[in-house]
Formats: C-alpha cells, sequence, structure tokens
C-alpha cells in the first residue's frame, strides 16, 4: 500500500468563466474516489487564477507534510496560464521541497499520477 499524503493543486471549475463545470467536478470526485479506494489522503487545493491563488497554494503547501503534489492539466496545459504553471512549480520546490512532483491527463486519473512516486 502506498504511503504519504497527496496535495493536488489545480484550478476550480466553477470559477472559470464560460465553462460549465459539472463535467469537470464530477471527474474531480471519480479521482477522490479512486484516492479513497487506495486508502490514499488527498487534499484539494483548488483555484481561480487571481490575486489571491499563489498564497491559497502556500498555504496549502505548508498545511501537511506532503510526499507528493499532483499539478492538473488544467494550470498546465492551457497556454495563458504558463506563468501561472511556473510559479506554482516553483512554489512546491520551495515550500515542500521533499515532495515529489506529478502531473496528471485528467482530474480523474490524479490518483494514478500520484502513484507513480508514492513508495510503500
Amino acid at each position: 500500500m502506498p504511503t504519504g499524503r497527496v496535495l493536488v493543486i489545480g484550478l476550480d471549475p466553477a470559477k472559470i468563466e464560460g465553462w460549465d463545470p459539472a463535467p469537470v467536478q464530477a471527474a474531480i470526485a471519480r479521482g477522490e474516489a479512486r484516492f479513497a479506494e487506495l486508502g490514499i489522503t488527498a487534499d484539494m487545493c483548488l483555484l481561480a487564477v487571481d490575486d489571491a491563488a499563489q498564497r491559497a497554494v502556500v498555504d496549502a503547501l505548508t498545511s501537511q507534510d506532503y510526499a507528493c503534489v499532483v499539478v492538473g492539466g488544467g494550470i498546465r496545459k492551457h497556454e495563458p496560464y504558463l506563468e501561472f504553471f511556473e510559479t506554482v512549480v516553483n512554489l512546491v520546490r520551495v515550500h515542500a521541497p521533499g515532495a515529489a512532483i506529478a502531473f496528471n491527463s485528467t482530474p480523474a486519473d490524479t490518483a494514478d499520477a500520484a502513484l507513480r512516486w508514492l513508495r510503500p
């Protein structure tokens, strides 16, 4: 059984204009269920890309000792968020230097992304 707490940093689909949040929220719920199925404790840090986002990331990173931080594809794949993505990765390096950094493909496979880095 893998050990270690996971932090998932992603976009809050309810806070993005022009999106129907329901499909993404459903995928996030499937991802959370997968963590539970695997017995992995995972915390979510869902963000709007605004002036409060960096503080929210730092607060989340420093609230627990994380073995792995998964950065979601919404932050990573959307070209206008490139600088924000770089900021998130560097905040992880500074505030959770012992944590592995993983990347998911979809919200539903987030636990599997973390599993690549969690060790028994």
